[in-house]
């Protein structure tokens, strides 16, 4: 089989279904709206949680507990692995140097390192928090771990 003999593949590239084009294409008058009613019409659109009006189901259940969903705290990680690729030997590494590399996504975000990978290269590194393993990478190639408040 030669490149210029490949065809494309039957069905993928499947045509729009056209409506409103006569009683013999099964989709004329109404054009599988039906009649009248909002849905008939243009800009028509409803929720996915709309139930016609009647009480919805999240507001029938009862609220009950507590979450913690908005007060947990959440942190980006990084690992050694990545620090060994983006960071040269003997770098001070705080959040701001790896918001920079494009690590974390801004200098608010708390950071988290852990301990993933091999590091090779002697790293002074500050964040919110480290993981056991790669505090032991990091110091074991000479380097320092700090944790910022």
């Amino acid at each position: 089989m030669l490149s210029n003999e490949i065809t494309a593949i039957a069905g993928a590239d499947k045509k729009s279904k056209r409506l409103g084009r006569g009683k013999g294409t099964g989709h004329g008058k109404t054009s599988g709206r039906g009649h009248k009613g909002s849905g008939s019409r243009a800009g028509s659109f409803a929720r996915a949680t709309y139930e016609g009006g009647q009480m919805p189901l999240f507001r029938r259940l009862p609220k009950r507990g507590f979450n913690n969903f908005n007060f947990a705290k959440r942190y980006e990680i990084v690992n050694v692995s990545q620090l060994e690729k983006f960071f040269s030997d003997g770098t001070t590494i705080s959040v701001q140097e790896l918001a920079q590399a494009g690590l974390v996504d801004s200098t608010d975000s708390r950071v988290k390192i852990l301990g993933d990978g091999e590091l090779t290269k002697k790293l002074d590194v500050a964040a919110h928090k480290f993981s056991k393993s790669a505090e032991q990478k990091i110091s074991g190639c000479g380097g320092s771990v700090k944790v910022v408040a």
